[in-house]
């Protein structure tokens, strides 16, 4: 007889109960995206002016990206030691930059508050390799869906917090900066021994696909929420009981997943032939392949001599062309007739090491679409405070929530419909891309302009847009280069995200605001130990035009990256078609 003390060792190594977990965790592992709101605090309460304002933004950048540290802790101390070092980080360096900033502790210098910044955000590098790499090992076969929704998570996770912030209703601005020290931590450390991998893949079930419709509907239904809340917080002004009620239900759309591990273990009964038969169609699904077998270095001699014709077929006559051609460059080679080649190194779609695909052009067309592209929509994150007050808007928390749900469902939709690109029409997945960095395009120009509601629809049209970089991309670089080696491709792909925003926030968009400041002050009296401001749509009109025909020259980039890899993508999903 069961009992239930095994259904709770069950319960506690299910599957499902870690992915949630990693959705908890993830949803306050974006702190980076706060800083939009944070940035005000600390710029007029240590009288920074917009470059000191923006090398912070850089620092935050690299301390979000540089996760190799991270990556490499995760593969030798356990998950929740991994966890436990994420969550130090970002309690000392927040909490520092918040007694710094509230003069509990003397002023320090800029660099030592970029240190701070950088250890504080680098925290969240912790979080999101520890949830990544627990899930994608517990679920195999749904890596896709699976990152999708947790790294939607950490982009929601902005909107989340600043709830929770107005839910406090502190007068002190600075209170957000002790929130993000202290929250993020007090989570992590409550669910680091739940994290971790539990054999995930023998754990198959009927049932998976239900249950990840339903968290896909919490993850809509979270989203809506979440913008109507927002929406009507700025509107109008509430009373604080009703913010607690709609804190409680936000908390409480949080939570729901857990009713599918809790369902699984305590109501439904084991499913061995249904486990096995699911595993059994994985294993035809996806056979195993050697780096150096005959069959494989056949292909590699294929792609050489196959006439240039063949790929223009449809996808039945192609592959059954493609066979015929592999059959007798085969028989010739057993025979002697032909010498097959051996190759010197992985072709797409392969494993790479990273210093394999460094020197491919495919890899790099990758990093600097995604530095162009991303580079543009986290500048217009980092300085989204300044934005609004330049024209202004008070209450700059909305607009940092709103592109945090945008963000959310720009990772989500991004996936989504990259996913059926590639599954229903064996089409490069950087087509969606593409699409994406038009429409950040466009959401810089409408800024730019200055038309009615431009921040509104400028946050939406750039959430969406960088959003579904961070979905696209990591799916792409495991396509082409491999999983063998994809922690050390991803990471060297994220540090796109530190060097498009060091040229555009901290040497463009803040070279331009200053001296936009400076034209205004003009005339006027100076205020001692006060940087200059400035007012008006003029303060980022010519960065946001700039961004713009950057984000297009990434979507050329993308179009570029499609045309040269049709041909994978085609061998990849062209047979699932057929």
């Amino acid at each position: 007889m069961v009992t239930f003390n095994d259904k709770f060792i069950e319960f506690f190594n299910n599957r499902w109960l870690v992915f949630v977990a990693a959705m908890w965790i993830q949803s306050c592992a974006g702190i980076g995206y706060l800083f939009g709101s944070i940035s005000p605090a600390i710029k007029s309460s240590l009288n920074y002016n917009q470059k000191q304002v923006a090398r912070l933004g850089v620092a935050k950048d690299l301390g979000d990206s540089v996760g190799f540290l991270a990556g490499s802790l995760c593969e030798i101390l356990p998950m929740w030691a991994a966890l436990l070092v994420g969550a130090a980080q970002n309690f000392i360096g927040y909490g520092v930059v918040w007694l710094v900033v509230t003069g509990r502790a003397p002023v320090l210098p800029l660099w030592a508050m970029c240190v701070l910044i950088f250890v504080g955000t680098n925290g969240e590098t912790y979080f999101n390799t520890a949830a990544l790499v627990s899930c994608v090992q517990n679920f195999p076969k749904s890596r896709g869906p699976v990152v999708g929704i947790l790294k939607g998570f950490a982009g929601l996770s902005g909107a989340i917090l600043s709830q929770v912030y107005v839910l406090i209703n502190s007068p002190d601005s600075a209170s957000l900066i002790f929130m993000v020290a202290v929250g993020p931590a007090m989570v992590i450390i409550s669910l680091m021994f739940i994290v971790r991998p539990v054999g995930g893949h023998r754990q198959v079930r009927s049932s998976d696909g239900s249950s990840a419709s339903f968290i896909y509907c919490v993850c809509l239904i979270l989203a809506a929420y979440l913008m109507g809340v927002m929406l009507v917080e700025d509107l109008i002004d509430l009373n604080h009981n009703v913010i607690i009620i709609f804190t409680v239900i936000l908390f409480i759309i949080i939570i729901v997943p857990i009713v599918i591990p809790i369902w699984l273990v305590f109501t439904q009964k084991t499913e061995d032939q249904a486990h096995e038969a699911l595993l059994t169609e994985a294993r035809i699904e996806e056979p195993v392949r050697t780096g150096h077998d005959a069959n494989e270095i056949i292909f590699s001699e294929v792609e050489d001599e196959k006439p240039r014709g063949v790929d223009l077929l449809p996808a039945t006559e192609r592959q059954k062309r493609i066979v015929q051609l592999q059959t007798m460059l085969a028989q010739a080679a057993a025979e002697g007739a032909v010498r097959v080649k051996r190759r010197r190194g992985p072709h797409r779609g392969e494993d790479f090491t990273l210093m394999q695909a460094l020197i491919k052009a495919d890899f790099w067309l990758i990093f600097f679409s995604l530095l162009l592209g991303s580079g543009s929509g986290l500048t217009v994150i980092d300085n989204l405070g300044q934005m609004s007050q330049s024209i202004g808007y008070n209450n700059t928390h909305i607009f940092v929530s709103l592109i945090s749900i945008w963000n959310f469902l720009g990772r989500v939709g991004g996936g989504y419909f990259s996913e059926i690109i590639v599954k229903n029409y064996a089409y490069p997945r950087h087509l969606a891309m593409a699409i994406a960095q038009f429409i950040m395009a466009f959401g810089h120009l409408f800024m730019a302009m200055g038309w009615p509601g431009e921040m509104y629809v400028g946050t939406l049209l750039i959430g969406l847009g960088y959003g579904a970089h961070w979905a696209i991309v990591p799916a792409a670089a495991s396509e082409l280069f491999g999983l063998k080696k994809f922690g050390a491709l991803y990471n060297f792909l994220t540090l796109a995200n530190p060097a498009g925003t060091l040229i555009l926030s901290s040497l463009l968009a803040s070279s331009i605001y200053d001296s936009e400041a400076a034209k205004q002050a003009q005339g006027l009296p100076i205020i001692l130990d006060e940087p200059p401001r400035c007012y008006g749509v003029v303060c980022f009109s010519l960065t946001l035009f700039i961004m713009s025909g950057l984000c297009i020259l990434a979507a050329s980039l993308s179009l570029t990256l499609v045309y040269r890899t049709r041909v994978v993508y085609s061998n990849l999903y062209g047979r699932s078609r057929t």
